[in-house]
């Protein structure tokens, strides 16, 4: 398994392709493997880089206190171990979180910027929300947790579309759950991440991009990251909810890919 020292705990990492490189940042779940379906169009022409979250998968599995300011902290530990100067950064959900600070704090790191089904504070529909997920792992455990996810993740008619190969990726999910005190402290984390006040420090070339019908982190979240950050660009789904990226690859693939290009240092 390839894993890399930052100093305080290893991460587990993938590396595909060459050229540019782009981090491909997953949310609250925090596996590589969630960027499956954009790995072999990414690396067609650019390094790409995947990493476990610090806690989770095959990454160590730290019991802290977790913010998303040492989740951001990480991932700049994890490019100075690769000896990557600068990359596009590309981040879901609480990766798009983490995609921000970099942004924010580390600007010279950053060629450009996709932030994916993010927010840039939480309101009360995310305190709900979040609350009760962890309720239901603190209550009924991981199995009902990663389960209830899927729900939330993944439009209606898709899994019952997909039902079999999603119950066996749950299985997997299951199987390698960190300490429900990592997720929920996690969760912690996300329900105090609150940069929208530096949004208009980011300078980077920044394209948003979410669902239309997104139940986790919903739409209007993206439009308002996209009128805070100075010309940022905002390309809307009509579907896929919050995992559109899995649920829709090749359009998110062909919506991010040309401002990945038009924005690689030459």
């Amino acid at each position: 398994m390839p894993r890399t020292s930052i100093g305080d705990c290893s991460l587990y990492v993938e590396r595909h392709g060459d050229g540019f490189p782009v981090l491909l940042i997953s949310g609250l779940g925090g596996h590589a493997s969630y960027w499956q379906p954009q790995v072999p169009a990414f690396s067609r022409e650019f390094g790409v880089v995947l990493h476990d979250h610090r806690g989770v998968g095959q990454s160590d599995h730290v019991k802290m206190s977790y913010t998303v300011d040492k989740m951001a902290a990480d991932v700049v530990a994890l490019m100075d171990a690769l000896e990557i100067e600068k990359a596009h950064i590309v981040g879901h959900s609480t990766g798009g979180a983490i995609a921000q600070i970099l942004a924010i704090e580390h600007p010279k790191r950053v060629a450009a910027l996709i932030i994916a089904s993010s927010w840039p504070k939480p309101d009360a529909y995310f305190r709900r929300e979040f609350m009760l997920r962890k309720e239901i792992l603190s209550g009924l455990g991981p199995q009902a947790y990663v389960q209830q996810a899927s729900l939330m993740l993944y439009p209606a008619a898709w899994v019952a579309e997909h039902n079999e190969a999603l119950r066996s990726y749950e299985a997997q999910m299951i199987a390698s759950f960190p300490p429900a005190e990592v997720m929920l402290s996690r969760i912690d984390a996300i329900m105090a991440f609150d940069r929208s006040k530096d949004l208009a420090r980011i300078k980077a070339p920044t394209l948003i991009v979410g669902a239309a019908d997104d139940l986790v982190i919903p739409a209007y979240h993206s439009e308002a990251l996209a009128r805070a950050i100075p010309d940022a660009e905002l390309k809307m789904f009509a579907g896929g909810g919050h995992a559109f990226t899995q649920v829709k690859p090749r359009d998110f693939n062909q919506a991010v890919l040309p401002f990945l290009q038009a924005h690689t240092p030459t």
